[in-house]
């Protein structure tokens, strides 16, 4: 084994020790300090993340080096989320139910800490204080390993927040970035099972297929969303036109907008002219099927690969469909299990679709937008699981714990 990441596995067994029995006035007070260090030591943290701009500069496209760059508004952010997170209720020892058995044994069920999580990710020092502050809360121990192109930045980040805890008496090594970028220490790091309970890769379909492939420690998918729109023969068009206008361009990047059009052909000759008279106006190139180009001549012929693609771009599919169960069998075949949705106005259809679609989150006449751990109240997300085990859909604290059985007797012993 690598001698670096069994030092770094060591650190994080022994801080988890401590994390899982530290009370939620030291977990609070360790977030509080970490977020009023990051203010206070904001001009340090932005040296180094000029030092990962410059060298990225003219190597990545403008939407990467906006992703990568840090200024004293995205600092206070960061520490304004270690703030709210400090603020959530503490899941730890939570009581989830208890079983009175006929021998009197008392059996309660109470959340744990799942124990140390590492996190494999790209580009934005950002996920290195929210990674931080949702595992510190929920007891966790969190190893980092970012990408080349913000290692300065994540270090920095890490180096003051570290030196917030050691100051208020807490474990530093809760958090742990690896200096190492390279593919060897990530791989190695997927196979640290001995130390690490967890693995969450949050970045691009490459990297995630990557880690999913190739990991011995247990993986939770994420992030990945070819995120559907159907639009119902009994559909409200201008209703349809907002939603789909919201869940495409309000930011195209990220993995709940939408990426693909379902549209019923009674509904397709108004739906459709008007979604594109929105959608172009915007930038945005429409690759249909034939019957949606008898519609819109403009439109790009679709081949498969647009079907199944997340596109993150000004590009989006349209298939046509007879019925709400051809909707659901299309999607269900190109689905990344993110979220769907459908815009109707029979209900009936729409429990029809919530019922036989496979995706975290599905939606009945509103945007796929909504999934996110804020809006879903969650305080905060470490990722979107697209995976059904053990968690599904925006992962806030309660995610990253299990469960145990404390059981209190007096002097049952079993007969058979």
């Amino acid at each position: 084994m690598n001698e670096y990441l069994n030092e770094v596995g060591k650190k994080a067994k022994a801080a988890s020790a401590k994390m899982a029995v530290m009370s939620t006035e030291d977990k609070n007070r360790g977030l509080k300090s970490a977020a009023d260090a990051l203010v206070e030591k904001a001009g340090y943290i932005l040296s180094e993340n000029a030092k990962d701009v410059m060298a990225a500069r003219n190597k990545v496209s403008q939407a990467m080096l906006d992703r990568l760059s840090l200024d004293e508004k995205r600092i206070k952010g960061m520490a304004e989320g270690l703030s709210q997170i400090a603020e959530l209720n503490d899941p730890i020892d939570s009581l989830i139910e208890t079983i009175l058995r006929p021998n009197g044994l008392v059996i309660e069920k109470r959340r744990v800490p799942l124990g140390v999580i590492a996190i494999i990710y790209e580009s934005r020092p950002n996920v290195t204080a929210d990674s931080f502050g949702l595992c510190f809360k929920s007891g966790n121990v969190v190893i980092l390993r970012g990408g080349s192109d913000a290692i300065n930045s994540n270090l920095a980040i890490a180096k003051v927040i570290r030196e917030a805890l050691n100051g208020a008496g807490l474990p530093e090594d809760a958090i742990q970035v690896l200096e190492d970028t390279s593919r060897e220490t990530a791989a190695e790091l997927m196979k640290l099972k001995e130390y690490v309970d967890l693995l969450i890769p949050r970045g691009g379909a490459g990297l995630i297929r990557s880690v999913v492939e190739n990991s011995a420690v247990p993986v939770i998918e994420t992030g990945v969303g070819n995120c559907h729109v159907y639009v119902d023969e009994t559909a409200d068009i201008e209703m349809a036109v907002k939603i789909i206008d919201n869940a495409k361009t309000q930011r195209m990047g990220v993995c709940n907008a939408i990426e693909s059009l379902v549209i019923h052909s009674a509904a397709e000759d108004k739906a459709l002219k008007r979604i594109y008279e929105v959608l172009s106006a915007k930038g945005v190139t429409i690759r249909g099927d034939e019957r949606a180009r008898s519609v819109i001549s403009e439109i790009e012929a679709a081949t498969e690969e647009d079907f199944a693609k997340e596109y993150l771009g000004p590009f989006i599919s349209v298939k046509t469909v007879d019925s709400v169960d051809e909707a659901i069998e299309h999607i269900n075949r190109y689905t990344t299990h993110h979220s769907e949705a459908i815009i109707t106005g029979t209900k009936a259809n729409a429990d029809k679709f919530l019922r036989g679609i496979d995706a975290a989150a599905v939606y009945v006449n509103a945007s796929t937008r909504f999934t996110d751990g804020f809006e879903f109240g969650f305080g905060a997300e470490i990722g979107i699981s697209t995976q059904k085990f053990h968690a599904r859909g925006p992962m806030g604290l309660e995610a990253l714990t299990s469960y145990k059985y404390e059981i209190r007797g007096n002097g049952q012993i079993r007969e058979i």
